[in-house]
């Protein structure tokens, strides 16, 4: 038989592809990420702290990361069209590796201006207020992390959970400021603590841009699932009624989706309509059993005779 395509393109009205919870967060975040930005350089500029106006400048990327998601969610979860009839979500995986791109930068040019000084033995003598501003950093940048989290586990968005730890990425270096202004308040001699605490900051800062990077690529070069789902898959074919056998799995990730083609063997007397409820209830069971399967598609066998060797 010819492929039974059974799509199942998400909704506007689906849960997963709203994204009003992500806007939402977004536009908060970029609130904050616009306050902290303007705080932290001012007063890296006037405590003389390298290390609180890298953070500073790390939280002006937030900025063009908010903007990237914004514009992801906007567009990559809009519903299928005549010009992208598989969905735009590959649009969103652009996004994340957009912001996995801006944290390498962002982290490469903060590295290089602490090894500079590191190498130099710039003097740096923070003061009080430089100590205060990596606190109230820490305290906000968590809570967004965490808002950010849990709505882009949610919407199952990377380009929001990618978005969420550039939020923990952004504390986990205020708290390295905070440990190494506060080293350098202490003891004026530890003045280089300040430019070992903004090297730390870029090895948290490279590390998610690096991870957010390689999935985003590995799902543009149509990266299949791992074996134990694959087998999952096909498990849970067989448990329909009808399907002699199911074999042939093949999945790959859009997005927050994953699309699925698999070949199912059936009774060789069954009529054409019958195959296709066969294949229409592989379909919903593999929907029910696995929520980011979205697209479904099936090709009949019908089982061999036992002179037979090979499915045509």
């Amino acid at each position: 038989m010819s492929l039974t395509d059974i799509p199942n393109g998400f909704s506007q009205n689906d849960p997963v592809l709203s994204t009003t919870p992500g806007m939402r967060v977004t536009w908060i975040g970029m609130g904050v990420n616009v306050l902290l930005s303007v705080f932290k350089i001012w007063v890296g500029l006037l405590s003389k702290s390298q290390a609180l106006l890298a953070d500073g400048i790390h939280s002006v990327s937030d900025l063009f990361s908010d903007v990237v998601v914004l514009l992801g969610l906007k567009w990559g979860r809009q519903v299928e069209d005549d010009d992208h009839p598989y969905g735009h979500a590959r649009i969103e995986t652009i996004a994340s590796m957009i912001v996995g791109m801006v944290l390498l930068i962002v982290g490469g040019g903060m590295a290089y201006g602490s090894i500079s000084a590191i190498y130099n033995h710039s003097a740096s003598t923070p003061s009080l207020m430089a100590i205060y501003a990596a606190a109230t950093s820490i305290v906000l940048k968590e809570v967004l992390y965490w808002y950010t989290i849990s709505v882009g586990r949610r919407l199952k968005s990377y380009a929001l959970i990618g978005n969420a730890w550039h939020h923990r990425s952004d504390a986990l270096s205020s708290i390295a400021v905070l440990i190494g202004v506060g080293a350098t308040y202490v003891n004026p001699n530890w003045y280089l603590a300040d430019s070992y605490a903004a090297l730390v900051v870029t090895v948290f800062i490279m590390r998610v841009g690096v991870k957010l990077v390689w999935m985003a690529f590995k799902e543009l070069a149509d990266t299949a699932p791992d074996s134990e789902m694959i087998a999952r898959l096909n498990d849970c074919a067989e448990t329909v009624a009808g399907v002699r056998q199911a074999h042939d799995v093949r999945a790959r990730y859009s997005g927050p989706q994953i699309f699925v083609e698999l070949d199912i063997v059936v009774d060789p007397g069954l009529t054409v309509r019958e195959g296709h409820n066969i294949a229409r209830d592989v379909k919903i069971r593999l929907q029910e059993e696995f929520s980011d399967v979205s697209r479904v598609k099936i090709h009949i066998d019908p089982e061999p005779k036992p002179d037979e060797t090979s499915h045509p």
